[in-house]
């Protein structure tokens, strides 16, 4: 498993400096300095899901370069971005700096939060798009979320339908389920040196490592780690082109199916509780 993650946090690392592009490629993050009220595509969408988070205590994991930890910032939480890339929270940090948003970053395997993070300290743990692909055990990983959340606290996650981590995306002509649905325990391997945005350039540490994970087995493993689930609303889109050729972009920036929307689900938004009790 070390392997893995080494590997992984090598291609991050790449990512981070490809995505950090002030304009042009990348997330452009030069629109986050220059409108002070911007908010990210993937917070945005799930704007009203979401609620009220003024005040609240927040971590987000995985935060990668910070657009949308920034973006919880501007709607009034006390936000802490998460994230195994030094690459990635240099260019987080470089970003807040010159925005002047309120957020610190820590460095962190999400596995080992608590060991970097106070215990029952956060009232909302919150996770963006494209996380969970990269931990090997959900088990785990709703555990953490459970040791991190005060009670009463909750998680909230938007992340890609594992329906559609199980899609090659290299068969353009039809929708092929290719990919095991569920969480194995050998990850499916990767050699790619492009990304999920347009980079300025390829991405050298090119090798990758992923695990999918059943709604079924994210559920179960939420309601095992105490918490109760309040929301799960799967979406008909995702916020990149994840089936290049077979997609349509819509005017908010999220992407559907085309000739075949609505066959399955892309993505969803999931909630839980810490119990008072």
């Amino acid at each position: 498993m070390q392997h893995h993650l080494d590997t992984n946090r090598a291609n991050w690392d790449d990512r981070a400096a490809a995505h950090a592009v002030r304009t042009g490629f990348g997330y452009g993050v030069q629109r986050y300095v220059d409108d002070p009220a911007l908010l990210s595509d993937v917070v945005r969408f799930d704007r009203e899901r979401l609620g009220d988070i003024a005040g609240l205590t927040t971590v987000h994991l995985q935060c990668h370069i910070g657009t949308d930890t920034l973006s919880l910032a501007r709607l009034g939480a006390r936000v802490t971005g998460l994230d195994f890339s030094s690459v990635a929270l240099a260019e987080a940090r470089a970003l807040v700096a010159e925005t002047g948003d309120a957020v610190e970053f820590v460095e962190s395997d999400v596995y080992a939060a608590l060991a970097v993070l106070p215990q029952a300290g956060f009232d909302l743990v919150y996770t963006g798009i494209g996380a969970l692909c990269w931990l090997p055990s959900i088990d785990r990983w709703a555990a953490v979320v459970a040791g991190l959340l005060v009670p009463g606290g909750r998680l909230f996650i938007r992340e890609g339908h594992p329906i559609l981590w199980t899609m090659d995306e290299r068969l353009a002509d039809d929708l092929h389920l290719r990919f095991p649905y569920f969480e194995q325990q050998e990850p499916l391997e990767w050699d790619d040196d492009s990304s999920y945005v347009v980079t300025d350039r390829p991405i050298t540490n090119t090798k990758t490592y992923e695990w999918n994970h059943g709604i079924g087995e994210i559920v179960t493993a939420l309601l095992n780690a105490g918490l109760t689930l309040t929301m799960l609303v799967e979406h008909d889109s995702v916020p990149w082109e994840a089936l290049p050729g077979q997609m349509i972009e819509r005017p908010d920036g999220e992407f559907a199916l085309g000739e075949r929307a609505g066959v399955a689900p892309l993505s969803y938004t999931i909630q839980a509780l810490k119990p008072l009790g």
